[in-house]
This record gives structure tokens, C-alpha cells and sequence, in this order.
């Protein structure tokens, strides 16, 4: 038995547990009050911890703010990486897509404090978004318009696409936003630990039948271009 191993595994578990603390504290004081508005002694009242533990874990309070808005919602530039993988089918590719962004939700009130911090992002914006933006969202979106592009033998993205990768995605971000809509139209609909996989099962099923009709008003298009091309 090795007491300093022992003492060294209770501190590393002790300093992650004081870093989860703090990240709690963060989305529920930043969500509720703003970045501006929240004080590093009240994100340590709430957290548990003393202050010096905010630069220690985070660097500042702008750095734990910024963890508390990336974190939750996953590691999506790696998301955005896997479905650039060409050996993915279209459905599992679409499973993939929706399964990381509806991961926050299986993390029930976080979710919901998440978006309310988002929105409260773009309301007050601290420079975080457009920096998000571009990390983040930008490479997510560029990698569905290229799995489309692929998908529908595209050799260049036009605006249609864009328009059917929005719509795409803005099928998942209505659960974000919708959440509590939802759950006052339709309890059941977000009710139970497999309630996150029906939504990726049928938000995959969906997306596959946009796609295909999209396909499919294209090759009808076809023919139209080169009966305007002969008359």
C-alpha cells in the first residue's frame, strides 16, 4: 500500500470535483445573471471553493466563462471531422450528426440553461459568439454541406444546399429552443432515458427524406434546363 499514491488519487479527484463545482456555479449564475453581472466571489460562494481556485482551474473568470459555453455542448469540430469520413452512409452519417448535437439534452436542466446562457450571449455579447461561431458552428455547418454535396453527386455548393443544410440542422436546434414548448404541447415526447435516441432515430429519418426529395426536384430540373435550352 503506497499512502502518497493514495493521497495523490484523493487530490486529483478533489481538484475535479471542485472544477465541476465551479462550471456548475458558471452556467447557473452566467445563464440567470450575465457575464457582467456575476463577481468571482459569488461564482466561489456558490461553487464551494475559494476564489484563487477560479484562476487555478479556468485562468480568470473570462476563461471559466468561456468553458461553461463550449463544454456542455461537446467537442463539435471533432463531430464536424467525423462526417467528412466518405465511408459513412448518409443514415449513419445523419445519426451522427443529430446524436452530437442532441447530446446536451440528455443532461436535462443544463440544457435548458445552456440555451438561456447562449441567447443571453448574443443579447450582451461578451466577443464569445463570433469567436464560437467560426470554432465551432462554422466548421459544422461546412462539413453537412459537404456531406450533402457528396450525397448528391454536387460539384459545387450552391445556395439550395446551404438552404437544406439549414433546415437540416434546424431540426435539432428546435429541441434546444423548444424544449419547454414541448414539454408543456407533449410530455411524453422528452420523457425517459431513451427519449434523446427516438428524437436521433427520427430526426435521421426525416433528414433522409429532405435529402431525397431534394435530390429528387433536382433531377426533374434537369430535363426542364434542356428543353429551355432546345426551344
Amino acid at each position: 500500500m503506497n499512502p502518497s499514491a493514495d493521497s495523490g488519487k484523493a487530490a486529483r479527484a478533489d481538484g475535479e470535483a471542485s472544477r465541476e463545482r465551479l462550471l456548475r456555479a458558471g452556467l447557473q449564475l452566467f445563464a440567470r445573471q450575465g457575464y457582467a453581472r456575476t463577481t468571482t466571489r459569488e461564482l466561489a460562494e456558490v461553487a464551494g471553493v475559494n476564489i484563487a481556485s477560479i484562476s487555478y482551474y479556468y485562468g480568470d473568470k473570462a476563461g471559466l466563462y468561456r468553458a461553461v459555453c463550449v463544454e456542455p455542448m461537446g467537442d463539435l469540430p471533432a463531430d464536424a471531422a467525423r462526417l467528412a469520413d466518405p465511408s459513412l452512409s448518409l443514415s449513419a452519417a445523419l445519426r451522427l450528426f443529430y446524436g452530437g448535437f442532441l447530446e446536451p439534452l440528455r443532461h436535462g436542466d443544463d440544457a435548458r440553461l445552456c440555451m438561456k446562457l447562449h441567447f443571453r450571449e448574443m443579447l450582451e455579447p461578451t466577443g464569445l459568439w463570433a469567436g464560437g461561431l467560426q470554432q465551432s458552428i462554422r466548421p459544422q455547418h461546412e462539413a453537412l454541406v459537404a456531406l450533402l454535396c457528396r450525397h448528391l453527386g454536387l460539384q459545387e455548393v450552391d445556395d439550395a444546399v446551404q438552404r437544406l443544410a439549414v433546415c437540416l440542422a434546424g431540426l435539432a436546434v428546435h429541441l434546444h429552443v423548444g424544449r419547454e414548448v414541448i414539454d408543456a404541447l407533449v410530455p411524453t415526447l422528452n420523457a425517459g432515458p431513451q427519449a434523446v435516441d427516438r428524437w436521433v432515430d427520427t430526426l435521421a429519418q426525416l433528414g433522409l427524406s429532405m435529402i431525397d426529395g431534394d435530390k429528387r426536384r433536382r433531377q426533374q430540373q434537369v430535363p426542364a434546363r434542356k428543353g429551355v435550352a432546345r426551344s
